[in-house]
């Protein structure tokens, strides 16, 4: 096997960074890559798996290892007040596929896709930033070199702030709290359940044989909402044909907020941003970690034969930014919708997305990453199986 022709130094061992840094190397890249831990571990519960990020998956060889427990989803049903359905198959549509996945499982398969590539993963390695020259620059005032460095570092992203390419970074000013429960025989199979009340919404979803995935979300002004431990009283209190639901979650459960970043650009120089540091989005449409890896990959296969690193990122950001640009826009529209709109007029919000759901032109442009985005890793036929 020949020698590596080019080097990357990445930041950050989250879904985006071990996504990325697998395609590099399997590409012929020596890659390593830099996590703050002291291991590699992904905390949280469930995680919606649509096409685009399934064709990542099966591309570089972790599609098994992530799906062996996880749960195909058929149909995504969305609840209003009355407990009225208006969707059944909400964003879905065609032969798009849908999976719900453990966090912990999804992690697993890739980092161990990037062991076999020949990543070489250093843990405990705290990075202070970049410079667009392709120097990656760590805490301990070791520089690195490299013809390309990557930025997969959150929201908060040292990498992204060093290069000045961060544009607005806003709390969304909500979010929710995500659980597992123990499965039992009456929960829903093959399904996704979403239930709005106000400003307050509830997701139940299977995602083991074992295990039933929760969200709860609500305003971060809602307090008694987000409280820990978790509020099942008043949960219930909202959504009573749940409390079989809530009396399972655990006491551990713990609310998140919600953030947004935009940036003017997502390259500068030899310096790349892929995930969270470049466009993180509230998880309305299940679709950040999907766009992360959809966007690590595509950036690896953009690179691919380039000797001219800068352009083939220029090239990169020209390609995936509308689509991601695109669904950013319709995830802050899903959560102003859903935890924003006013009390007294909730019959004309059921109104207006029991329509959308209808069109099937609206609800390809809401989920494009899911249908657009997924051509941009492989523009063959979807497979339905």
């Amino acid at each position: 096997m020949s020698s590596p022709t080019h080097h990357a130094e990445i930041a950050g061992g989250g879904l985006a960074g071990l996504t990325t840094a697998t395609a590099l190397a399997q590409r012929g890249w020596s890659v390593r890559l830099h996590e703050r831990g002291r291991e590699l571990r992904e905390i949280g519960a469930g995680i919606f798996m649509w096409e685009n990020a399934l064709r990542v998956l099966e591309e570089i060889g972790a599609f098994d290892e992530a799906v062996h427990r996880a749960e195909r989803i058929d149909s995504w049903r969305l609840y209003d007040e009355r407990q009225r359905r208006l969707q059944d198959d909400w964003m879905k549509g065609g032969d798009t596929r849908l999976f719900t996945v453990l966090r912990p499982d999804l992690h697993r398969a890739l980092a161990n896709a990037a062991t076999k590539a020949g990543v070489e993963i250093v843990t405990d390695s705290l990075v202070a930033g970049a410079n667009p020259d392709g120097e990656l620059i760590l805490e301990n005032g070791k520089v690195l070199k490299a013809d390309l460095v990557v930025g997969a570092d959150g929201v908060g992203s040292p990498v992204r702030n060093s290069v000045g390419l961060n544009l607005v970074v806003r709390d969304l000013e909500d979010g929710c709290m995500r659980s597992l429960i123990p499965r039992l025989p009456h929960d829903p199979v093959d399904n996704a359940l979403e239930y709005w009340n106000g400003g307050r919404r509830v997701g139940v979803v299977p995602v083991t044989p074992e295990q039933v995935y929760i969200y709860t979300c609500c305003p971060s002004s809602d307090l008694v909402g987000r409280e820990r431990p978790f509020n099942k009283e008043s949960w219930t209190e909202s959504f009573p044909h749940l409390r079989s639901i809530f009396d399972r979650i655990p006491d551990v459960s713990r609310w998140a907020s919600f953030s947004d970043v935009r940036c003017h650009r997502w390259v500068n120089g030899h310096v790349a941003l892929v995930g969270d540091a470049a466009s993180a989005m509230s998880p309305n449409l299940g679709q950040a970690a999907c766009l992360a890896m959809t966007n690590g990959y595509g950036l690896a296969l953009m690179l691919e034969g380039k000797t001219d690193v800068p352009s083939g990122l220029l090239a990169w950001e020209a390609r995936q930014r509308p689509v991601t640009d695109a669904t950013q826009r319709y995830s802050r529209l899903y959560g102003r919708v859903g935890t924003r709109w006013p009390r007294p007029v909730a019959d004309v919000r059921s109104a207006l997305v029991w329509a959308a759901g209808r069109s099937k032109r609206w609800q390809e442009r809401v989920n494009v990453a899911a249908h657009q985005g997924a051509e941009s890793v492989r523009p063959s036929l979807r497979r339905a199986g």
